[in-house]
């Protein structure tokens, strides 16, 4: 299985996780909150709003574009510290960021 693929059906775990753990939200942010400069959207978004809404379509857009993917990531740390105090609420969801940083980052190498 190639890369892309890799990470699509990590990205799908993730909804699904998301979904599972009632993160996943039917209704989108208002659209000034697409507006942030600051990571993750920090100022505007809340963490599960970034992952749905920004990160997930950004990803899968690039690679139905064809376009390369982004390397040298670390998003599974933001999410752990985001998740606290009971991060073991959510460490699937976690573990399945973490595979995506470890692919993006290994075809970095």
């Amino acid at each position: 299985m190639n890369l892309e693929d890799q990470v699509w059906q990590c990205l799908t775990e993730v909804e699904q996780l998301m979904q599972q753990q009632a993160l996943w939200r039917a209704i989108p942010p208002e659209i000034s909150a697409f507006d942030s400069r600051e990571p993750f959207s920090i100022d505007t978004m809340s963490p599960e709003e970034w992952l749905q809404w920004v990160f997930i379509p950004r990803i899968r857009a690039m690679i139905e574009s064809h376009q390369p993917l982004p390397a040298r990531i670390a998003i599974a740390p933001y999410y752990e510290e985001a998740f606290n105090p009971r991060p073991e609420d959510h460490q699937t969801l976690i573990d399945a960021l973490k595979r995506i940083d470890a692919l993006l980052n290994k075809e970095a190498n």
